[in-house]
């Protein structure tokens, strides 16, 4: 029901908002020069790795400029970049990513290798037990993730010991007791949180 789910709900955003996505596009190449989307290699389903889809909100090579976390007002951001981390929309891409199997429109967030290795074996494997998700409650709880960084001393470190806990709490809870009700909730909840 889940997969069948994600299926029809991908390939339909995925066609409804293609006028969103080719404006978005435009933009982007506009705004700033490099590549329309940003490509990083995440953690999914039984520990799989596998590139994730977002429009690029950085300069090119960002990572190679700076940290993995995001941290405030980072100069790394583009123009249009600002608006789409704000408004969400530099997710849109991982409908993709859902229609691949790659991913769920439900369900714990994909980390990086490098953070994903920090959680302990037991609780790493649970995450990796069911498919990562463009949206879940430790998405719509850590929307201001990157303000919560800005004032430490050691962002990736803060992220690490602050931040990863709590997330773990929701990813755990979520593998123990999601369902398609639940699913939509969180959705609406998260459509509410952008709008």
């Amino acid at each position: 029901m889940k997969r069948f789910f994600d299926i029809i709900s991908s390939f339909f955003g995925l066609v409804i908002l293609s006028p969103i996505i080719i404006l978005i596009t435009l933009w982007i190449k506009h705004d700033s020069d490099g590549p329309i989307f940003f490509l990083q290699q995440r953690v999914g389903l039984n520990g799989k790795l596998f590139n994730i889809f977002k429009f690029r909100t950085m300069v090119p090579d960002a990572e190679q400029k700076g940290l993995k976390v995001t941290v405030g007002s980072d100069p790394r951001i583009t123009k249009s970049g600002h608006f789409l981390r704000k408004t969400k929309l530099d997710e849109l891409p991982q409908l993709l990513n859902v229609f691949l199997g790659q991913m769920s429109i439900v369900g714990p967030r994909p980390e990086v290798p490098e953070f994903m290795n920090e959680y302990p074996i037991n609780i790493r494997n649970n995450i990796l037990s069911i498919r990562p998700g463009i949206t879940d409650l430790a998405s719509i709880e850590f929307t201001n993730e990157a303000e919560i960084l800005a004032g430490a001393s050691d962002p990736k470190q803060k992220y690490i010991d602050d931040v990863m806990p709590i997330k773990a709490d929701f990813y755990m809870d979520y593998v123990k007791n999601n369902n398609f009700i639940g699913d939509l909730k969180i959705i609406l909840l998260t459509l509410k949180k952008i709008l």
